[in-house]
């Protein structure tokens, strides 16, 4: 039913928008971020079930490191044949290029084609188990007792777990110290040791740490809580506006032949009503968004504006 679906979709586009797979070449779907991760979890949900509707193997890639340039420059320098594709987080495309002293080793506006926004994930803020920090304001009052004593989780400078960090600092008017790792998962290594504090990031990569006693959730960063944790508080009740929205979207490299392009959008969009996929998003914290490419080119703009507020405010700096 599934593919009858999706051919039933292909043909009802025009013949050069079809897509274009050569049969001997897997397509490779790369991931900025260590395995474990959201990034991680969602590149291989997403590509277990493009397989079948692009007909080619579809490998996830983990290029980490550089708050995922790395992943970036790679998809930026491949042929635009739609072989080579990467999640793009929302902090590389919105965040990092309005970074002062960062210089990024490709144009995110000239050397990538947004193919289309995906997901949205929850923003969860979390300690770990045997962390004396109960509540928002437990971990605000230590934080004013010994500024700068607090240490915070990220996946990189410049990604949304650190703008959250510095997010939640000003408007608790204390000190933390950043520490960044290559991806959620070292982090929440560290956390369970006792070694990090805390960590504003992504929902999905700490349920399961949750569940089994390794992380405790304090409370959502995001505007509101997630069907699946419904009584945990929002920190925005404790600091009034308080809120982080973070996604990922699909992107390729500049230049993809419209043919290609279109062949990506409606492959992504059969993905996205796949009753499977869907339950998986739910069950991982993760809201199906599925934007056009013009949308996502809106919502990287709108965010752009937004985050280049904070890091200007908050005077953050490329290390």
């Amino acid at each position: 039913m599934f593919k009858r679906t999706l051919l039933a979709l292909l043909l009802a586009l025009p013949a050069t928008a079809q897509p274009v797979f050569h049969a001997e070449r897997e397509v490779r779907f790369l991931c900025g971020f260590a395995p474990g991760g959201t990034c991680d979890l969602l590149s291989r949900m997403l590509a277990e079930h493009l397989s079948p509707v692009i007909g080619q193997r579809v490998v996830v890639e983990n290029r980490t490191g550089a708050s995922g340039m790395l992943a970036g420059e790679a998809v930026a320098r491949a042929a635009p044949d739609g072989h080579t594709v990467f999640l793009m987080p929302m902090a590389l495309a919105s965040v990092l290029p309005v970074t002062p002293g960062l210089r990024m080793p490709f144009d995110a506006d000239r050397d990538l084609t947004p193919i289309m926004n995906v997901a949205n994930v929850y923003n969860m803020l979390v300690v770990g188990p045997n962390s004396p920090h109960r509540s928002v304001q437990d971990i605000i009052a230590a934080a004013r007792a010994r500024p700068g004593g607090i240490t915070y989780a990220s996946t990189g400078n410049g990604t949304s777990q650190h703008l959250a960090g510095e997010l939640l600092a000003r408007a608790a008017g204390v000190e933390f110290l950043h520490v960044p790792f290559r991806g959620g998962a070292p982090a929440i290594v560290e956390m369970q040791a006792g070694r990090v504090d805390m960590m504003l990031g992504n929902m999905p990569e700490f349920l399961g740490q949750i569940r089994q006693g390794g992380l405790r959730a304090v409370a959502y960063g995001a505007a509101r809580p997630s069907p699946l944790m419904p009584e945990l508080p929002v920190i925005g009740a404790t600091l009034p506006g308080f809120a982080v929205n973070n996604w990922f979207g699909v992107a390729g490299p500049a230049g993809m032949p419209d043919a290609v392009l279109q062949g990506w959008v409606a492959a992504l969009h059969a993905v996205g009503r796949n009753a499977d996929f869907q339950r998986r998003m739910g069950e991982n914290a993760m809201e199906t968004i599925f934007d056009d490419p013009v949308r996502f080119r809106a919502t990287i703009a709108q965010d752009r504006a937004k985050w280049a507020e904070v890091v200007r405010a908050a005077n953050i700096r490329a290390e």
